[in-house]
């Protein structure tokens, strides 16, 4: 299995689960769980639950917080190298959740992140682990002169560089390190922040990011059409999937970080390109289908039956249009 090195966020997920359908500008009854969480963090757990070999590097503070990420960390099979702050608090995402699992708002309390220069990323340990991986998995999670260090570093290299997109206010830090990225997982309001672009249909993402020179990404639509493209060594491949309905969505934290995780998986495997993005689609839907950003049950062989009894992503049609700005 594949080395990989997860850089960026991991943090503590506050929910706030609502009893009944929200009313906005009330009190609404409902009830709080916390839980490790983050971009690069979830997708790390997953792929060290499928088998690959994970090292984790995170700013952390001193406070009980850290020591949750580090024990969740542990439980997933994950080597934990934090950047610890002890004068300060571990970062913190809250949001508040329908009784579906749908997000209402949300409160990222990330300050921590923006302390890390680049410099503390490229410390000579860091690079002999940069050397001796086989992908540079990060989220957008740091301020932008480390991602664009790191994106450089990787290139350098000729390291694959995959990044979790978390946000569209963060996803435009990579604005000038796009053509270092191996595959940009995000949503389609990530992917409009990113290029100023609405498209009018999802297989116009492929020409709208690669003319900003990414070379491949994911665009999910919530439960719709999932757009991928890729530059392979036969030449370039896209393709447009229609996830098969999930009846019970109970919480959709931490499903594009599982899609990607698995398309990611697949590619490390030397999977074809499409059913790379459908094993993505299999673990979207195992982690929507339980509470929490990640499947503290996943394994190779879950995701093996998932797949076998899951009906095919439909074929979506790619557009003949353009898109327009």
């Amino acid at each position: 299995m594949a080395r990989i090195l997860a850089i960026g966020g991991a943090h503590v997920d506050r929910k706030g689960w609502l009893s009944a359908p929200h009313r906005p500008g009330a009190s609404n009854p409902g009830r709080w769980e916390a839980e490790a969480g983050g971009g690069a963090f979830n997708a790390a757990r997953n792929l060290a639950r499928l088998g690959h070999n994970v090292t984790l590097v995170a700013p952390r503070g001193g406070d009980a917080a850290a020591e949750m990420v580090a024990r969740a960390a542990d439980e997933a099979g994950i080597e934990d190298c934090p950047l610890t702050f002890l004068d300060r608090a571990t970062p913190s995402y809250s949001a508040i959740l329908e009784p579906d699992g749908n997000l209402v708002t949300a409160l990222a309390d990330m300050a921590l992140y923006d302390l890390i220069p680049a410099r503390r990323l490229l410390t000579s340990r860091l690079r002999k682990r940069l050397a001796e991986a086989d992908l540079l998995l990060m989220d957008s999670n740091l301020p932008e002169s480390a991602l664009t260090a790191m994106a450089g570093a990787a290139s350098g290299l000729g390291l694959p560089l995959a990044v979790i997109a978390v946000s569209p206010a963060k996803v435009v830090r990579w604005k000038q390190s796009l053509s270092s990225i191996t595959c940009l997982a995000m949503n389609q309001a990530e992917a409009a922040a990113l290029t100023g672009t609405q498209v009018q249909s999802p297989g116009d993402w492929r020409t709208v990011l690669s003319g900003k020179g990414l070379a491949g990404g994911l665009v999910t639509a919530s439960a719709g059409p999932v757009a991928a493209f890729a530059a392979l060594p036969s030449g370039p491949a896209s393709t447009v999937l229609l996830p098969p309905l999930l009846y019970q969505v109970r919480d959709v934290t931490g499903a594009g970080d599982a899609l990607a995780s698995g398309y990611l998986d697949g590619w490390l495997s030397g999977g074809a390109f499409e059913d790379n993005l459908t094993r993505g689609i299999a673990l979207a839907r195992l982690t929507a289908s339980v509470r929490g950003p990640v499947r503290p049950d996943l394994s190779p062989d879950l995701l093996a039956r998932t797949l076998e009894d899951m009906p095919k992503p439909a074929q979506f049609p790619l557009p003949h249009s353009g898109a327009s700005a």
